[in-house]
């Protein structure tokens, strides 16, 4: 059962993301991949570095993912983060600000530095 569940999620959240790359590809300017796609510089641990569990989240045991769309300019900086699908209790933002806190590595098409979005799932879980 869990494992329908989540990839009933999954398979919501790539609709969401294939929906959204598609009305906003041609107009932004941000590819939806890339040959070489972005990475963290750190790996993902440098995210988690930058994220503390919000206290009414710990308070309301509050646990899940937030999905955002990253977009990463050629320098590898963060332009913008948007939540495609949170989970509340101040995770969102939580995950929002901490990923504003880490440069990336540039994506690249051609060998060349290029704008791209990425979509990355932030885990939240009480130990």
């Amino acid at each position: 059962m869990k494992n329908k569940l989540n990839l009933i999620s999954l398979l919501a959240f790539l609709m969401i993301l294939f929906t959204y790359s598609k009305v906003s590809a041609q107009s932004d300017g941000y590819l939806p991949f890339a040959e070489v796609m972005p990475q963290p510089v750190g790996g993902m641990e440098s995210i988690y570095k930058h994220i503390s569990y919000p206290e009414m989240a710990k308070n309301a045991g509050v646990e899940g993912k937030v999905y955002v769309l990253v977009f990463i300019n050629q320098q590898g900086h963060v332009d913008d983060v948007k939540v495609l699908k949170g989970i509340g209790g101040g995770c969102d933002e939580a995950a929002v600000n901490g990923i504003k806190e880490v440069k990336f590595s540039p994506g690249k098409q051609g060998g060349q530095p290029v704008k791209v979005k990425l979509s990355l799932p932030i885990d939240f879980k009480l130990r």
